[in-house]
């Protein structure tokens, strides 16, 4: 393991405790990399950050607590590299929703374009548009297809990801019983991600006894996903676990057990928030869910894109960066940048954090 990836490991870690282009090429000089293709030149990871650089967010969808936290993370980190922060963004989480805005980005020209893809393929053409303009593209929290993007932001590796959603649910179930998933829209990239992961891991020995009976599409919105926990519980009373990879849909389900005969009886987890979960860890709803902090996520996606921008890096694997307060970073197979290790969150714990 190298020196980039141990500090990267221990200082998301401990941030979680404490609390997913060609060297020198502008849009006026875009010999190096281009849309479509692989990085490509040599990167200078001793270049100077460039001051000025303009990065817009996309995020799924605007209005979203979720999103909210991680593009804060993105406006703070461009305010310490003297760079230009922009937020753009639909209302709904659909699969076309963000082409508009990716055209329009394209035409004002921004260095760099940060994306939370709703679906990894409907977005990809247009950003391969930027990327022949010289655009850099940062995909952050939910991948676009990697030829349609410079690098990944991801929150965990998709297998610790998937692996500790199975972990939990088991625990919760007793080792054995229903199961359902309550995810966010059915092309989202990361939740897919997530769930064939967990699949993997039920169809294991040691999971024998759980058994996989719905997954279920609250579109991450808030009504929708109350509403597709209510339907999961009446269509299935044997239900002992709702897992949750998204921060919508479990505090949806938590919001509507916690007021229902069912608590107590059946366990919500997933991933969420610590201050959008309190209350239902407070008041016996919700035992413990999993989580990183968003706010890193969208800190990590503008060093990376000012890096990109700067030449410091192209998105080739085993090229370095430092940023900022997260310290040292590796890149990845297929561009992939990990943030850290998700954080289980508790009773013991909760009160610990603040985001």
């Amino acid at each position: 393991m190298s020196r980039y990836r141990v500090l990267r490991v221990l200082t998301a870690a401990t941030l979680a405790l404490t609390l997913a282009a060609c060297g020198g090429t502008t849009k006026d000089d875009t010999s190096g990399e281009q849309g479509g293709g692989q990085a490509t030149g040599v990167a200078d990871p001793d270049a100077e950050l460039k001051e000025g650089v303009t990065m817009a967010y996309l995020p799924k969808q605007l209005n979203n607590p979720y999103s909210d936290i991680e593009v804060s993370g993105g406006e703070e980190a461009l305010g310490e590299l003297k760079g230009e922060y922009k937020l753009v963004g639909p209302n709904d989480a659909s699969a076309s929703s963000q082409v508009s805005y990716i055209n329009t980005l394209i035409q004002q020209q921004h260095d760099v374009i940060g994306i939370a893809a709703n679906d990894p393929n409907a977005v990809c053409p247009s950003l391969n548009q930027a990327r022949d303009s010289g655009i850099k593209v940062v995909a952050f929290d939910s991948d676009a297809a990697k030829e349609c993007r410079d690098v990944f932001i991801n929150q965990a590796s998709t297998q610790g990801i998937g692996e500790k959603l199975v972990e939990m649910t088991s625990k919760l179930a007793g080792g054995s019983g229903e199961i359902a998933i309550l995810s966010a829209t059915p092309n989202a990239t990361n939740q897919n991600a997530w769930i064939e992961v967990m699949k993997t891991e039920l169809a294991k020995p040691e999971n024998k006894g759980l058994k996989l009976v719905k997954i279920a599409y609250g579109n991450d919105e808030d009504q929708k996903s109350f509403q597709e926990a209510q339907g999961l519980l009446q269509s299935y009373p044997n239900l002992k676990v709702i897992v949750s990879p998204t921060t919508v849909g479990i505090a949806a389900a938590a919001r509507y057990v916690s007021s229902s005969n069912y608590k107590g009886q059946v366990a919500i987890t997933g991933l969420g928030t610590p201050n959008q979960m309190r209350e239902y860890i407070k008041n016996g709803t919700v035992t413990e869910f999993a989580l990183w902090n968003p706010a890193d996520i969208g800190y990590l996606a503008a060093y990376a894109g000012v890096a990109l921008v700067s030449g410091q890096i192209t998105g080739k694997e085993g090229e370095t960066f430092t940023a900022g307060k997260l310290g040292d970073y590796e890149i990845g197979a297929d561009g992939e940048i990990v943030l850290g290790p998700p954080t289980v969150f508790d009773s013991g714990n909760i009160d610990d954090f603040d985001f």
